[in-house]
């Protein structure tokens, strides 16, 4: 199908499918204490979802059993929520969730403390959540698909983690993954130019150790392969001519991804 360019009318139904994203994830966020499980949140997502008539992306999705994803300290992405799952002070959850609305899709996570974490999972979240920062201001008309990848990945490894190699960022539109991958690593000036009203999904997601992971019994979790922590932050940007958008949180919202 190669790369599909989105009309401004497109951007705004993917960004009206982002609010409700920001929604649900930024409630989620607040939410999260000690002892909860994470089938609490699950059913909070499927509610707040349904209260704004969206349809959840994930659930269904190649047999996906739920609305959520809910990744914990080595789990990278694709957590199952389970009514057995309790958050312990200390961990760090990584929530993973998309919706389509208006038939266009949009899709975000963010990594967050339960409770007081170690500094050293602190630096994690943030230099995580500084490389999504880093990515999107990659995604200007003119530069190359991995010169956003590249970003990624510099700002990663000079702080000492390492990024997962198996999974990727992807075009998301009318599908909630369309052809174009973007890998969280690479050297910058390669792959297609970034034209106005590319959109994908950014999520770099990133180990404390060693970057290579291996897939649970349950076919979905993905953990670190050393048991090493991970992180995963992720926005649905789009490139404008007037710079990066960020579709996953209202306008009026600058600075940090997260």
């Amino acid at each position: 199908m190669g790369i599909i360019l989105r009309s401004q009318a497109e951007l705004e139904k993917i960004h009206r499918a982002g609010l409700i994203v920001w929604d649900v994830l930024t409630a989620l966020r607040d939410m999260i204490r000690p002892g909860m499980t994470t089938m609490d949140l699950e059913r909070f997502a499927e509610r707040r979802t349904a209260e704004h008539s969206a349809r959840p992306a994930f659930k269904g999705y190649r047999g996906y059993p739920c609305v959520l994803c809910t990744s914990i300290n080595q789990e990278v992405i694709h957590g199952i929520p389970s009514a057995t799952r309790k958050l312990r002070e200390g961990d760090i959850i990584s929530l993973d969730f998309g919706v389509e609305a208006e038939g266009y899709y949009a899709d975000a996570a963010v990594t967050v403390p339960v409770g007081a974490i170690r500094p050293e999972l602190e630096k994690l979240l943030r230099v995580t959540r500084e490389s999504l920062d880093h990515a999107i201001e990659k995604m200007r008309q003119g530069n190359r698909l991995s010169d956003v990848s590249a970003a990624v990945q510099t700002w990663v490894e000079q702080h000492g983690f390492s990024v997962v190699r198996e999974f990727v960022g992807h075009a998301i539109g009318t599908k909630m993954h369309e052809d174009l991958q973007l890998p969280n690593y690479g050297s910058p000036g390669h792959g297609p130019r970034l034209l106005e009203g590319l959109v994908l999904a950014i999520e770099p997601m990133v180990n404390a150790g060693r970057p290579e992971v291996k897939m649970l019994d349950d076919k979905w979790t993905a953990v670190t392969a050393d048991s090493s922590y991970s992180a995963h932050f992720e926005h649905t940007v789009a490139v404008t001519a007037n710079g990066p958008r960020v579709l996953t949180r209202p306008r009026e919202i600058t600075g940090p991804s997260w």
